[in-house]
């Protein structure tokens, strides 16, 4: 299967907002790995590692977040492939 990684970095209102945990059951639905957690900034950092579909999913999600949410913007950053299993909110 091939793999890919993407770091996000989202901004907007997004902390306080149920994001993180709601993040993390959409991972774990679509079967990528990988971690969330809040910036010093007010941002949300996540780091998503699958499939190319799940993981353009897990992307596409972001840009809207749960329903208390407002996402102003959305980073994309392609990383190398680490081997991360499960996910978790740090």
């Amino acid at each position: 299967m091939d793999r890919q990684r993407r770091r996000v970095i989202v901004t907007g209102r997004v902390q306080n907002v149920w994001y993180r945990d709601t993040c993390r059951s959409e991972a774990l639905a679509r079967d990528v790995a990988g971690w969330v957690h809040n910036g010093a900034d007010g941002s949300v950092e996540a780091v998503f590692e699958g499939s190319a579909p799940a993981v353009e999913q897990m992307i596409s999600w972001c840009r809207s977040g749960p329903p208390r949410a407002r996402v102003d913007n959305v980073e994309v950053i392609l990383e190398a492939v680490k081997g991360e299993s499960g996910f978790v909110v740090r």
